[in-house]
């Protein structure tokens, strides 16, 4: 099926976040899944580029950083000589979404200067997919909440299930490769419903770095999508 797991460090031991993000690449997981908050946007504050660059080295996987932050315009370029892969913004924090969005394309990988940087579009719980419409064709991602953004380990809306579907339908009858990321309490037993409504790639946090065993969580995971 070709399902991607994306392991959010937001739910991590940042005591040793290097570490943390070293042991999870080591087990086959496919994107690292960084969470960007100002205290704004979103009512909680994490990192900024000089931490996202201080873990580069850690990992050579994809890091798909998401800027839970207002005005993120001013800041892609950090986040991005930091060793972002993926930048990944918010229709809610943006009026100028297409700008932006080709603006964040118009950069080099600085990690693989033979590339450029990925973008992918974030829509909250409250936000209808029909914001898409008209930038769908310009998006490498399509990142939908399924909690409210903020915290990490909070419940699955399963209401999103149905938005999950429509945004599939929407990359299917346009013939894109836009990829759907969920993220927001996803778990092993809720995953087979949201790969069924049409996910690609799962970002999972709590599920992952808070289980009691790391390695077999994500095994479990992977078996499960198998």
């Amino acid at each position: 099926m070709g399902i991607k797991i994306a392991p959010s460090i937001l739910s991590a031991d940042f005591a040793k976040l290097g570490k943390e993000v070293r042991k999870i690449s080591d087990l086959g997981v496919d994107y690292i899944h960084i969470d960007i908050m100002d205290g704004n946007f979103v009512p909680n504050i994490t990192i900024g580029p000089n931490v996202v660059s201080a873990i580069r080295k850690y990992s050579n996987l994809p890091f798909d950083v998401h800027l839970m932050i207002k005005s993120p315009g001013n800041h892609i370029e950090s986040f991005i000589n930091a060793g972002a892969d993926i930048i990944t913004i918010h229709t809610e924090a943006e009026i100028h979404l297409e700008r932006l969005i080709k603006k964040i394309k118009s950069y080099k990988n600085v990690n693989d200067t033979k590339k450029t940087i990925q973008v992918g579009v974030s829509i909250v719980p409250s936000t209808p997919p029909s914001v898409l419409e008209y930038i769908i064709h310009e998006l490498d991602i399509v990142l939908i909440m399924t909690v409210n953004p903020g915290f990490g380990g909070q419940e699955f809306i399963s209401s999103q299930l149905d938005k999950i579907s429509a945004v599939k339908k929407m990359i299917q009858e346009r013939g894109l490769k836009t990829q759907i990321s969920v993220d927001g309490g996803v778990s092993l037993s809720n995953a087979t419903d949201i790969i069924k409504a049409g996910a690609d790639i799962l970002v999972a946090g709590s599920a992952i770095f808070r289980a009691e065993n790391t390695e077999k969580a994500v095994n479990d995971l992977k078996n499960l999508l198998l």
